[in-house]
């Protein structure tokens, strides 16, 4: 059991410390808004898991496994997106 919450508690902890992108890139206001909902869903998934004592035939956490897949993927569009933006700054500037 103490196994179990030491891995839920390391994947919240990748879900936040993985806003960085976000909070560097002010500029994508709905990527950002769609990280701080996928980080509330965590944490309320983590509050049944915890409230109902049970794990939920593993559904919960792999619902947490793919928010965090999902946080990944948004980063990763933030990273797109800052690119193409970094190139159309260089394509205006010629």
């Amino acid at each position: 059991m103490l196994n179990k919450r030491l891995c839920v508690a390391a994947a919240l902890g990748s879900l936040l410390l993985s806003s960085a992108p976000f909070a560097a890139s002010p500029r994508h206001g709905n990527l950002m808004a769609a990280h701080q909902l996928m980080e509330h869903a965590a944490e309320k998934i983590t509050a049944a898991q915890k409230a109902n004592e049970y794990d939920m035939g593993g559904h919960a956490q792999k619902a947490k496994e793919l928010l965090e897949q999902a946080t990944v993927e948004l980063k990763q569009a933030t990273e797109a997106a800052n690119d193409h933006a970094e190139h159309e700054h260089v394509e205006h500037a010629k």
